[in-house]
């Protein structure tokens, strides 16, 4: 194998043939020049493995089928956190250069025999002599070539250094001094074997040198003092806690192979616990464990190696074991009768201090005591505490003692623990300790009572001034009554009431009005001092409450609205300013019977009603008195106004006046404009059409759309009276589309009408003619926008419509018809006015629902134009 060595950690070449097998050299790289203090060292090729020396070998056969074949070997430092990287190639070596001695080694390969000995066993803290031979190696090529054996590793080039040698010439390991296994328990070293000139005819080989234990180290406790806990009173078996030891000697051997007992206790009496040989495990022996009589247990423990045979290492330990308390021992009072003194009239003094005894541990739920009063304090006039520091009850008292009421009191204590009693294997069961306590009590000069010590007074709201709302008084105990005794209230309260000096007498001394200032609360607090002859005052509270009264009248909130053509019901809505029970429910009246008789009222709910007219009521604006009267009875006068409007929207009716309740029609302001501007409207297209109709020319084709350019109806007021004036020419109905000419001295006057579908220029008898073939007999006609003069209609008219119209007031039986309906046919959008008189399509007398389709602001002129 040819190897050419290029810069450290950068790049190696090796020349090696294109096929080699199995544990092949194939070459050495010096990683101490790369890096010093490699402890890693791997390849990032499997096929490759690397030794401490920089050797490289093959792990598998491998074949170069490409001319190169790299990898890269790794190198890491961990306790420097350095990593280095040397890539390697290996280049097919085509030409073989043929070697003076090993021609026919082209590859050498590994003898496994002589040159892997077993792993080499020294002993632990071996005596020698010493250098002591461990091991031999030998590689069988010795019998081909002189070989020298060499070795590196820990404990000959690396620490501990110099621990072992190998002779060059025969291969033989010696030890140079005693090893200790806790401090290397082996050592692997690399042994070579190689030519006097360098060749390397064997794979280094890895030797293991193991140090066999020596039963040097004696087991310890992982604890100085091991210190455990257990309720007194256990039962046997109940685990204690664990001791634990540990051997530095090798492990599942008889060196490290333990045994625990237990030397000794402390106090030296019945062994109270147990322990397992072979886990540590402590555990209770003894059934009664009684804290009160040993509080603690001291147990000196042993731990041997060689599995608890005499000749083992051992050492002791140290387990102390607490018996923690619970609470088997009740309290009991020190003296089953104690007497005390106290003042009448005195509270929250100390009167006494009761003391007990307790076994159990002191400062321990199962010692703290805990005092009741079972008897003789029905008034809660006493009260017993617990002193934290002593353990000892304090008797209080928390209401004054009154002497004349009772001279002693017999009170009855017991006590008891802050935990629960638990009966001992050992105890007996206990009845509660008990000591009864007599408090006499000492007679005083007392000053006055009041009774009650708190009075109560309602007073309605709104009363008036000096209104007397009750009275207040003290005794005087001692005597029983109230003569000698004054009354007065301290300042700085609140100022509602004044209290008679001598009589007790409460009055008001102002209006109390729940609205107003601080009386917004509802309730005022008010100290009253009593002072007996002797000065002795004694105090006493009015709480003056001020109920609610019906003061406030309801009234309705809005009251201007206005209702459109719907007739939409308004929801009248009342408010009152008092409280239950003088607000709702509400009652609602019409007080007005014209404007009841109109108007009706629905209930919504306890303070709103839905008012809405009846079906005959007439547009028109009502002014509506309405009373509301509130559950307690209280009326509140109220008007409603309604605009009862012919619109759609409200905005539209919004401040106009149209009808009002009484019938009467009323004529506004737009309303004259707008027939000022109406007449001046008629005039004006009177004027245009006359003029225009008298000039032009005569051949003119009247269409559809110069019909909707003549006069159309202006207005209808009223049925008129039938007219048989001959003066009135009736202008005859066409075929196609007719009108009406009505002359009357000098006036022209012409009115478009809904037709079937027929022109003007028709001829009677279905032929197409027009006006001007009438006047010129025939021809085409000549189109100059429709005017034409009354000569020209009155021709054209007369013979055609004159029959029509004779016909039309007359009846089947040939009689005079007032007003007969005929039938036409569509001749397209026209007027959207009917006809008036007997030539009427419509029998009633108001054909105008034209009249709803103007804009707003004709609306008026038109309303004045029907009759309600």
């Amino acid at each position: 194998v040819l190897s050419l060595c290029c810069e450290a950690c950068k790049k190696v070449i090796f020349h090696v043939p294109s096929e080699l097998e199995a544990d092949t050299l194939v070459g050495r790289v010096d990683l101490k020049e790369c890096l010093q203090s490699a402890e890693f060292i791997s390849s990032s090729d499997g096929n490759f493995k690397i030794l401490e020396d920089g050797s490289v070998y093959t792990t598998s056969a491998v074949s170069l089928s490409a001319e190169e074949k790299a990898f890269t070997i790794l190198l890491k430092d961990t306790q420097e956190q350095v990593q280095e990287k040397i890539h390697v190639s290996l280049v097919e070596d085509e030409k073989k250069t043929p070697k003076t001695r090993h021609a026919r080694d082209t590859v050498l390969k590994r003898t496994k025999r002589r040159w892997g000995p077993i792993p080499s066993v020294m002993i632990e803290n071996s005596l020698g002599p010493f250098p002591l031979q461990i091991q031999q190696v030998q590689s069988d090529t010795a019998q081909n070539y002189t070989i020298y054996y060499s070795a590196s590793g820990p404990g000959i080039d690396q620490d501990p250094k110099g621990l072992f040698y190998i002779e060059r010439e025969t291969g033989n390991i010696f030890a140079t001094r005693a090893v200790d296994r806790e401090q290397y328990p082996s050592f692997q070293i690399i042994c070579f074997a190689t030519t006097p000139d360098g060749y390397s005819p064997e794979v280094p080989l890895v030797h293991t040198i193991r140090i066999e234990d020596d039963n040097d180290n004696a087991p310890y406790f992982t604890q100085d003092v091991f210190e455990f806990s257990v309720p007194e009173n256990s039962k046997p078996g109940v685990v204690v806690g664990k001791v634990t030891a540990e051997d530095r000697d090798e492990p599942y051997t008889l060196h490290t192979t333990l045994k625990y007992r237990i030397v000794s206790q402390n106090p030296p009496v019945t062994p109270a616990f147990s322990l397992h040989g072979d886990t540590g495990v402590i555990a209770v022996l003894l059934p009664q464990l009684d804290r009160e009589l040993v509080p603690s247990y001291t147990l000196l423990v042993e731990v041997r190696d060689m599995a608890g045979q005499p000749f083992g290492l051992c050492t002791t330990g140290t387990a102390v074991i607490k018996i923690e308390d619970t609470n088997d021992n009740a309290p009991s009072f020190k003296q089953l009768q104690y007497e005390t003194r106290v003042e009448e009239n005195k509270v929250n003094v100390e009167i006494l201090r009761v003391s007990v005894v307790d076994l159990d541990e002191p400062g321990s739920p199962g010692s703290g005591a805990v005092y009741e009063i079972i008897r003789g304090n029905d008034d809660r006039s006493f009260e017993i505490t617990t002193d934290k520091n002593t353990n000892e009850g304090i008797l209080c008292v928390v209401k004054g003692l009154d002497y004349e009421s009772a001279k002693q009191r017999i009170l009855v204590i017991a006590v008891n623990n802050e935990a629960p009693y638990m009966l001992a294997p050992h105890s007996q069961q206990l009845s509660q300790s008990t000591s009864s306590v007599t408090v006499h009590v000492l007679d005083m000069d007392e000053g006055p009572v009041f009774k009650p010590c708190v009075l109560r007074i309602d007073v309605k709201e709104c009363e008036e001034v000096g209104t007397s709302i009750g009275r207040y008084l003290a005794e005087d105990p001692e005597t029983g009554n109230s003569e000698g005794i004054s009354y007065r209230i301290p300042p700085d309260q609140c100022n509602w009431i004044s209290i008679d000096e001598k009589s007790g007498e409460v009055r008001t001394i102002k209006v109390l009005d729940r609205d107003v200032g601080d009386m917004r609360r509802g309730q005022c607090n008010i100290t009253v001092l009593a002072i007996d002859r002797n000065g002795k005052t004694g105090t006493g509270t009015i709480q003056v409450f001020i109920q609610p009264g019906n003061k406030n009248y309801p009234r309705i909130t809005k009251t201007d609205y206005i209702m459109c053509r719907d007739r939409k019901p308004i929801c009248l809505t009342a408010q009152d300013g008092d409280e239950s029970p003088y607000s709702t429910p509400f009652v609602y009246r019409i007080t007005d019977r014209s404007l009841a008789s109109l108007w009706k009222i629905t209930r919504h709910n306890d303070n709103s009603v839905y008012l809405s007219p009846k079906s005959d009521t007439p547009f028109g604006i009502y002014n509506i008195p309405i009373s509301v009267i509130d559950n307690g009875g209280k009326v509140g006068e109220n008007h409603v106004t309604v605009n009862l409007c012919d619109c759609v929207t409200p905005t539209e009716c919004n401040g106009k006046t149209r009808f009002l309740s009484d019938g009467n029609v009323t004529l506004g302001v737009w309303a004259i404009l707008a027939m000022i501007l109406g007449s001046l409207l008629l005039l004006l297209i009177l004027i245009t059409i006359c003029g225009c109709c008298g000039s032009g020319v005569m051949h003119r084709h009247v269409t559809d759309d110069c019909a909707n350019h003549n006069l159309i109806i202006s207005n209808t007021e009223a049925p008129g009276e039938e007219v048989m004036d001959h003066n009135i020419i009736p202008l005859q109905n066409t075929s196609d589309q007719g009108g009406y000419g009505i002359k009357t001295g000098d006036q022209q006057t012409f009115e478009m009408v809904k037709g079937r579908g027929h022109t003007l220029e028709s001829v009677k008898g279905g032929g197409h003619q027009t006006l001007g073939s009438v006047k010129e007999g025939g021809g085409q006609p000549i189109m100059d926008t429709c005017r034409y003069s009354y000569s020209e209609w009155h021709n054209f008219t007369h013979p055609r419509l004159g029959e029509k119209v004779h016909l039309c007031r007359q009846d089947e039986e040939q009689k005079h018809s007032e007003d007969y309906l005929l039938s036409y046919n569509y001749e397209g959008k026209g007027s959207l006015a009917g006809s008036v008189g007997c030539c009427s399509d419509q029998h009633e007398e108001e054909a105008l629902d034209f009249l709803d389709q103007l804009e707003p602001k004709f609306r008026t002129l038109a309303e004045t134009c029907v009759k309600r």
